[in-house]
């Protein structure tokens, strides 16, 4: 399957992406070593990060890193190779360098949620850069709107059962058996 480019996706379920993004800054504390994903709802999450926070700040999204560091924020963006559709630094050597790197919390994107083939993404070198923030990570959450739930894309990077997905609601009750969710309708 495709993926959207970051301008379209970005129009899209734009209230939800906001709530969650706004609930999901209630959960960083100043001692916090946080990774964010790039992504569209991801990007909401920074808007809503006080600029006195002392957290520390690593991301592979480019509008991202200069959200943060216009904030006055502690933030790092790793090496690696652009890509244009999504504005995310993947690849192997950005993969070795999020490997350095020991996370109190991650905030990911998915773009499909599925009960049995967990978080998903159309694209393998986002999908291993994912991967390894999420391994890399004492806690993680999913940043997912209620569009990508019962979807499937290409590639799988975690399991639901190590994660806490945050969206605006649950239409399907049997994902709580899986994993945490938590809801921020409005």
């Amino acid at each position: 399957s495709t993926e959207e480019d970051i301008k379209t996706k970005s129009t899209h379920h734009m209230e939800e992406k906001e709530r969650i993004g706004k609930y999901a800054s209630t959960l960083i504390r100043n001692d916090d070593f946080v990774f964010i994903d790039a992504g569209t709802t991801t990007e909401k999450l920074i808007n809503f990060i006080p600029s006195t926070s002392k957290a520390t700040f690593v991301t592979n999204g480019i509008v991202h890193a200069k959200k943060l560091i216009y904030k006055g924020l502690r933030a790092f963006v790793i090496g690696g190779e652009l890509k244009l559709t999504t504005e995310a630094i993947v690849g192997v050597t950005a993969v070795e360098n999020l490997g350095k790197y020991n996370f109190t919390k991650c905030f990911l994107g998915a773009n499909g949620i599925d009960k049995i083939r967990g978080l998903t993404t159309p694209d393998i070198d986002e999908a291993i850069l994912k991967n390894r923030a999420y391994e890399n990570s004492y806690i993680t959450y999913v940043l997912a709107d209620s569009s990508k739930f019962n979807r499937v894309f290409a590639v799988s990077f975690g399991a639901m059962n190590r994660t806490c997905i945050i969206t605006d609601k649950l239409s399907d009750e049997e994902y709580k058996n899986y994993t945490i969710v938590k809801e921020v309708g409005e």
